[in-house]
């Protein structure tokens, strides 16, 4: 039975704290890439993504039962949804490796991974200040930064697109980081998404 009374805040920072965990274990897998570790990798994945999955649906639960939310219910579950999103869009990452058998990452496919752990740790400081969100002077801040953050994730993905279609002449390769590079600036995109979401957010209620 779903518990009564949840702290919709402390579950949205929950959430987040999941994407943190899955950005951590893609940026370690990527530090020292081992393909023969990817199905360990996998699992450790989609137990964080499934227990993401949990708290959301737990969330959704007690929505449904509660009478006057902090914020609007459609603004919850949009946020919880876009939160969820971000851990999914990690561990679409790490199966696409899996799936294209990818023995040897390229260099520059590594500053993905520290720019969706700073997104992520970002969101996760946003995250800790949503509860004072009509006070807050801190949040409008860190959408601004969040907002930097995926517009350099987009020039990373320019400069690592034009170098693959450049310097690779394997059709196969190409196929599968073209997918690869989408996914990786897929994720700063998600992150953006959660940071778009709190700023309507703080906008209806201010």
């Amino acid at each position: 039975m779903a518990k009564k009374g949840m702290n919709y805040f402390e579950s949205f920072t929950k959430g987040v704290e999941y994407g943190c965990k899955a950005a951590q274990l893609l940026h370690a897998c990527f530090a020292q890439y081992d393909p023969s570790q990817l199905p360990r990798r996998m699992e450790e994945m989609h137990q964080i993504e499934h227990a993401g999955d949990e708290m959301k649906h737990e969330m959704m639960e007690c929505l449904l039962k509660e009478f006057l939310p902090p914020i609007e219910r459609e603004d919850i579950m949009e946020l919880s949804s876009t939160i969820d999103d971000v851990t999914d869009s990690i561990e679409d990452v790490l199966l696409r490796l899996y799936m294209f058998n990818i023995t040897q990452l390229r260099p520059d496919a590594k500053a993905f991974t520290d720019v969706i752990m700073r997104l992520c740790q970002a969101l996760e400081k946003m995250m800790g200040e949503m509860h004072n969100f009509r006070k807050s002077s801190l949040l409008r801040d860190l959408v601004i930064e969040i907002n930097h953050m995926e517009e350099e994730g987009d020039r990373l993905y320019t400069d690592t697109m034009r170098r693959l279609y450049t310097e690779e002449s394997d059709p196969v390769t190409v196929m599968a980081w073209t997918t690869l590079y989408d996914h990786l600036e897929k994720c700063c995109d998600r992150c953006e998404d959660v940071a778009d979401v709190v700023e309507r957010v703080i906008m209806k209620n201010t």
